[in-house]
């Protein structure tokens, strides 16, 4: 059996064996959606809790329906109405919500290093739920378990990853994962939006897209924060689409069997185009099906779990 760390701070940390570990895991969990009744009695007697203090849909629905269906209780904290707000510390109000029998904490927060500072801080299990642009671990991970599903591999596959590479946190976590698989890499995006010392984590930097995606089997296109916009890292949204925007006809350029990603949500007609995101070769979709599970499988594994036969049971 494969031993995870206590806690999944980040996929830098993990092994190539960690990974697919988690991976093989997921596959497990993904049977419960094939079930008239989606959940199992894996996590009953467990609390999870959700600490955002950043905005999130996707990805803490995500986990509280993995967490509801492994019969966890799940309890999301609003940061707006809680001690930190009416100036209680960050590590004050970690240990009061871990001294009320809390099995795993998941947390986003805007400033790299605060899933750190709470893990040290806490015996409970903590999952990194996005860190300003430092790393998102479970996107990584339900990318290549998207990818793995439909390639079958990583060995030899070459992945363009598109747009703000600089201060996505999506991008570093897909490069480490990707990367330790034995996947080649490709950055592209405007050189304003990729960070100078990108090669050194085992990338290669290219320009031209409709180039770096003639030989490409994957491509995942980040969301562009529109409020980047603001700072002058490119001309306009319209130069930006044109230049690193997926529409379809550089789709028809493409490998004809290129695979398209996206962590959503999307901006429609900037990264990407309304005809690419619903297109056979997207599978944006299957992404979110796939964060459940493997979320499911992490919140298992995390908390004790280490058998795959038993998680349905």
């Amino acid at each position: 059996m494969v031993k995870l760390p206590k806690d999944l701070l980040g996929i830098r940390e993990l092994t190539a064996d960690q990974i697919n570990y988690i991976l093989d895991s997921a596959v497990v969990c993904k049977d419960i959606f094939n079930r008239d009744l989606k959940k199992v009695p894996t996590l009953r007697g467990k609390t999870v809790v959700t600490l955002f203090f950043e905005p999130s849909t996707r990805t803490r629905t995500s986990f509280e329906i993995a967490g509801k269906w492994m019969s966890a209780d799940v309890v999301n904290l609003t940061v707006s109405s809680s001690s930190v707000a009416k100036g209680e510390s960050f590590v004050d109000t970690a240990k009061t919500i871990e001294a009320m029998g809390v099995d795993l904490i998941i947390i986003r927060h805007s400033l790299a290093g605060t899933p750190k500072l709470l893990a040290d801080s806490v015996k409970s299990h903590v999952i990194n739920a996005g860190d300003g642009a430092h790393e998102h671990p479970t996107q990584a991970l339900l990318d290549l378990f998207t990818i793995r599903e439909h390639k079958g591999g990583f060995s030899g596959l070459k992945v363009v990853i598109v747009g703000d590479i600089l201060h996505s946190r999506v991008a570093k976590s897909n490069i480490w994962g990707l990367t330790k698989l034995g996947a080649r890499v490709s950055v592209v995006g405007p050189p304003t939006l990729i960070p100078s010392g990108i090669r050194d984590l085992g990338v290669t930097v290219e320009t031209n897209l409709d180039q770096a995606l003639a030989d490409a089997d994957v491509v995942n296109i980040l969301r562009i924060q529109l409020e980047r916009q603001n700072k002058g890292y490119f001309p306009t949204l319209r130069e930006y689409s044109r230049l690193y925007g997926m529409d379809l006809s550089r789709l028809k350029k493409a490998n004809s069997n290129l695979l398209v990603l996206h962590p959503g949500p999307a901006n429609l007609g900037v990264e990407i185009s309304e005809e690419v995101s619903t297109h056979c070769q997207s599978v944006i979709t299957k992404q979110v099906t796939n964060g459940v599970a493997v979320r499911m499988a992490l919140l298992y594994l995390l908390t004790g779990g280490g058998i795959q036969n038993e998680i349905l049971h």
